[in-house]
Order: structure tokens, then sequence, then C-alpha cells
């Protein structure tokens, strides 16, 4: 029996939000269907101001369930605003601006790689973890099984964490196999015909399911 093996721990990346209390009770929701680690904060457009006010009014309740949020794009919100840490997709460039900007202990994570080498040069930057298979820019998916091959390959050689973006609740099974550390249930999880509780339950349950399988192993 293998007792060292990590479990894989639950993200969630909102959609574009613009109003913190409706997206609070949706998340609330969401804690109660399992283990969730962190939030990937996704804001709708605004001034400064607004933004981090936004942060603010999500970040004390976020926390006080020990999860850890995560506002993508600006570390300026995302420090102001009292968050964990911030997801970037920049480059290699906004993460070092970020670094010189952010106290130590916050996260930084990057996003928006399109190959092999651009994780690779941002892993030497020093991140808190990599993300894989999240949407572009224009809103499109990169292939599943390429989502699949990118994450087994990080997670076999590289230490850095690695997010596995999941696009739909089918694709949890899947995903997990990869060995990624987390899996990012994407926004389809808010949708309103979606139980998110259930949703959070259900890739729960085949997270616990695949780590007694390799815990046996």
């Amino acid at each position: 029996m293998n007792t060292s093996v990590p479990r894989t721990r639950l993200m969630l990346v909102t959609p574009p939000i613009s109003d913190p209390g409706a997206i609070s009770f949706r998340l609330m929701q969401a804690f109660a269907g399992g283990d969730v680690a962190a939030v990937l904060l996704r804001l709708a457009p605004g001034d400064e101001r607004s933004l981090t006010e936004r942060v603010k009014a999500l970040a004390p309740p976020v926390q006080a369930q020990n999860v850890a949020l995560v506002v993508e794009a600006s570390a300026q919100v995302a420090s102001r605003g009292g968050a964990d840490g911030v997801h970037l997709t920049a480059g290699a460039e906004a993460v070092a601006e970020a670094r010189s900007s952010l106290k130590q202990e916050r996260i930084i994570g990057a996003g928006g790689l399109r190959s092999r080498h651009d994780a690779m040069d941002i892993g030497e930057t020093g991140v808190d973890y990599v993300m894989f298979g999240e949407p572009r820019p224009d809103g499109s998916l990169p292939a599943l099984p390429a989502v699949i091959e990118r994450a087994s390959w990080w997670a076999e050689i590289f230490e850095t964490p690695c997010i596995a973006y999941c696009p739909d609740a089918e694709s949890v099974p899947a995903l997990i196999e990869t060995g990624a550390e987390f899996i990012a249930l994407g926004e389809w999880v808010f949708a309103e015909d979606v139980d998110i509780r259930t949703a959070v339950a259900q890739a729960d349950a085949a997270i616990a399911a695949q780590h007694a399988r390799r815990m046996a192993r």
C-alpha cells in the first residue's frame, strides 16, 4: 500500500463577476459539497476601485472556509482587495512585475500556456502553479486530449503544482488520472441549471475513488 500519494484537490473558476453577493452564495453552496482548495475569481470589467471592492467583499467569506482566493490578471487589485494571490496569463514579464509588488506569501499562478516551452519558461520564474486547458481569450477551449497530455507530462516531470482545467462534468475522471495536483471546475458549475453543491460533491467523490485506487497499489 502506498501511503505517500497526495490527494488531488478542487479549484473553482468563476465567470466574470460584477455582483459579489450573488456569487458568494453560490460559493458557499459549492464549499458544502466537498473539498475545495481555491477559487479563481474572474472580474467583469470596471475601474480599479470597483474591482478592488468586489474582491474585498468576497475575500473574507471565502477565506473563512479555509479556501484561497486568487484573482485573475491584476496583482494590485488582488493585493488591495485582500486576496491570497493572482493568476496571470501574460507571461514571465507579468510574473516578475507581480512578484515585485506582492508580499512573498501571496500566490502567483500562471496560465495561458500554449506550448511545453511556454510552460517550462514560466515554471522557471518560480510560480506557485501552472494551469493547462483554461479558455483562450476568444472563449474557445483547447481539445481535451491535448490538456490531458500536457497535464500528465507536467505532473510526471516537474515539482511545481499543476492545475488541469475541466470544461464539463464528464471530463473530471480523465483529468484526475493525469496526476495533476488540482482540477479546476470551470464556470459551467455556476450555470443556473447546475446544482453546484452536487457538481462539487460528484467531482470530490471521483477524486476520492481515484485516490483510494492509487493508495491501494
